[in-house]
């Protein structure tokens, strides 16, 4: 490619990049995979790579900043940045608009009122010179605040260059844009999920974290966080403007800002009052925190006219939700066992009244949490509850302390069963790794039945079943009698010989679904079926040096040391070995040598990662990838072709973004292979050719 024929296709790419970021960021409404937009921006990239004298300061390419800042300048903003009043019922929403009201131009049109989110993060000032992002900062006191610009340009969601859509309107020549950048709820459990499996310390709350990630001086960093922006109004612009509140928020969506779904136009104000409190009903539905709601008088002329007192504009008020935090003691701390052996602390609290609750106890998150805050049993603590989310401890307040507090340890036994608690090297969370541990033992069984399939064996059946006394590990399913399960509340002879026959049919299942039900941490279905086409049954497996199975494709050194622990510890030979004596598979088939593929291998050449609840087993979706030639492995890395996500996927959907892994969900899957029934094609990452979906 010659270089006028690549930088048309350079800015062809650019325009195509932006109105794609804009169908997803903006309009929430994709038309492309992950994977295919990714390839677009691989493309340019590419060019980029061949003729650097092409690469423009708003080439999406450019998003990631370079070295750290030596500290940020100051900026001075072209009109204040205010806060606002504030109110907290129906009758302080009536009180603010009765003092306005006092105040309004006798030309004044009759008032109607815009309701936006009131979000909980960061507010940045963006600069806009001839469509390009040319400056962005915090906003400081007001009048001044940090130039924060090259962290504000690796946030996908901000437009280097608008409008975003080839169609949008044409902005003027300056346009100044206040928003809020913030990090989505489901961004902030990935993140700190992906934090806490690193050995990292995590975050207290997504404004803590969306207010440290933009202001690193190494905004590598910042690039490495999922912040969101939401913009709500224009500051500032040497041309015409929409004249009403509403009219802005619609020509800022035009020109590519997102904005959220739960902004209101309400005529009276008793229809602001309803939406307020209709809106406090939704707070635990959002998909972001709001500490409120900001109602804003729409015609902008009004507010010019109605003027700022102390610092706040007179035009518009912050209604706050009730709280969700309060400060009360903590009295004591309890420490709680789960299937996998995590040793967990829990605050008892001297019991106080959040957002309409009474709480007594709370999440301490672990011993990392408490050591970083240095919380204490005897604290003063802060503590928050959102919705129907679990309370958690945020932090103490050290200088109501008067010294009898005293430094909360980590247990050195099981509070279960007396075992050792053990944690691992470069690992947050202690353990116990008893398989017979009594408080996991509830939680193992009915993961083991879940694995293995065990039809009639419920969470209610578990329960009953170790609070008699008839499972001490999941071993003693297959030693239970009619006799015994006719104990069983629920239980008659047709029931009880039901449950014997599911229990006799899962005796055959395959090796690899026995490790797997085993519940050692790190080893699902993908990485099971890994370990043993390595090391062919559990005995090897046993055996093998701790060097050895990190060695096995997705299997990395922390997943290694979990199985060498686990199979080192007396408890958990005992169980190997009673389910050797009954006859449960412990070694894989020996397969015969696999015949020529008699199709076509559209995934030859490709790694999948799985990921996620999906509607068919996992088992079976890695056979059919398989059979088209395809590989599954058990972790994301720089060699996955795609990362195939259910619902709740956690840690490796976070680590294939970091990546830059293209993210497929289950029907785009299925598409591929539909596809793949009328020839090849490449897609994203390793020239994906077309498949055909198990059950079309």
């Amino acid at each position: 490619m010659d270089k006028d024929a690549a930088q048309l296709r350079a800015e062809k790419l650019r325009e195509e990049i932006r109105y794609h970021s804009y169908r997803y960021y903006v309009l929430d409404s994709p038309v492309v995979s992950d994977g295919q937009f990714d390839a677009l921006v691989d493309e340019l990239r590419a060019i980029e790579a061949e003729f650097p004298d092409l690469v423009t300061p708003d080439s999406p390419t450019q998003r990631v900043g370079g070295a750290p800042a030596e500290g940020f300048v100051k900026v001075t903003h072209p009109a204040p940045i205010l806060s606002l009043d504030k109110a907290t019922s129906r009758e302080e929403i009536f009180a603010w608009y009765t003092r306005i009201s006092k105040l309004l131009p006798a030309d004044a049109p009759t008032p109607t009122f815009v309701v936006e989110p009131k979000f909980d993060g960061l507010t940045v000032v963006l600069h806009y010179h001839n469509g390009q992002l040319v400056q962005g900062a915090t906003r400081g006191d007001g009048r001044v605040g940090e130039d924060i610009t090259v962290n504000l340009r690796t946030i996908p969601a901000v437009p280097l260059r608008i409008p975003v859509a080839p169609d949008g309107p044409q902005p003027p020549a300056t346009l100044v844009v206040r928003g809020e950048v913030l990090i989505l709820l489901k961004d902030f459990a990935a993140l700190n999920q992906k934090l806490a499996a690193a050995g990292e310390a995590t975050f207290a709350n997504p404004r803590n974290a969306a207010a440290g990630s933009l202001r690193q001086l190494d905004p590598r960093i910042t690039a490495q966080r999922p912040l969101h922006l939401f913009a709500y109004s224009i500051v500032a612009a040497d041309g015409p403007t929409p004249p009403t509140q509403r009219e802005s928020l619609a020509y800022l969506r035009a020109l590519g800002f997102p904005q959220p779904e739960e902004i209101a136009t309400c005529e009276t104000l008793e229809a602001v009052s309803d939406y307020c409190f209709g809106m406090h009903a939704r707070r635990p539905n959002l998909g972001y925190e709001a500490d409120g709601l900001v109602i804003k008088i729409n015609d902008l002329a009004t507010w010019t006219a109605l003027g700022a007192v102390g610092g706040r504009p007179r035009a518009a008020v912050a209604y706050k939700f009730p709280a969700q935090e309060a400060v009360t003691r903590l009295r004591d701390v309890e420490f709680s066992v789960g299937r996998t052996g995590v040793v967990t602390p829990t605050a008892l609290l001297e019991p106080t009244p959040i957002a309409g609750v009474t709480v007594s106890r709370a999440s301490l998150h672990n011993f990392d949490f408490i050591a970083e805050r240095d919380i204490r049993i005897g604290d003063q603590v802060n503590v928050k509850r959102a919705g129907d989310v679990i309370p958690y401890v945020t932090g103490p307040l050290p200088d109501l302390r008067d010294g009898t507090e005293r430094a909360i340890a980590p247990p050195q036994t099981c509070p279960a069963c007396g075992d050792p608690v053990v944690q691992p090297e470069g690992e947050i969370a202690y353990y116990c790794f008893n398989a017979a541990c009594p408080a996991q033992l509830t939680q193992k069984l009915t993961y083991f039945t879940h694995v293995l399939d065990i039809e009639g064996l419920g969470d209610r059946t578990a329960v009953q079943m170790v609070e008699l006394g008839l499972v001490k590990d999941p071993a003693d399913l297959y030693y239970l009698t009619k006799t015994d399960l006719l104990k069983l509340e629920g239980f008659a002879d047709k029931k009880a010989d039901n449950l014997l026959e599911a229990i006799a049919q899962a005796k055959e299942r395959p090796a690899a679904r026995l490790l797997a039900a085993l519940g050692l941490r790190g080893v699902g279905g993908v990485a099971a079926g890994a370990l043993l086409a390595a090391f062919p049954s559990l005995d090897d497996l046993a055996a093998a040096p701790e060097e050895s199975l990190a060695t096995v494709e997705g299997i990395g050194p922390i997943t290694a040391h979990n199985v060498k622990a686990w199979f080192s510890h007396g408890h958990n030979q005992a169980l190997i070995e009673k389910l050797r004596k009954i006859g449960v598979r412990l070694a894989a088939e020996v397969k015969a040598p696999a015949a020529e593929p008699s199709g076509p291998q559209p995934f030859a050449g490709l790694t999948f990662v799985i990921t996620g609840a999906l509607s068919q087993p996992r088992d079976e979706i890695q056979a059919w990838i398989e059979s088209l030639g395809g590989k599954v492995s058990g972790s994301v890395s720089q060699k996955t072709s795609y990362l195939v996500a259910g619902a709740d996927a956690g840690s490796k959907y976070t680590r294939a973004q970091a990546l830059g892994v293209p993210i497929l969900d289950e029907a785009q899957l299925k598409e591929i292979g539909n596809q793949g029934r009328e020839g090849e094609g490449e897609r994203g990452r390793g020239g994906d050719k077309k498949a055909t979906s198990p059950d079309s």
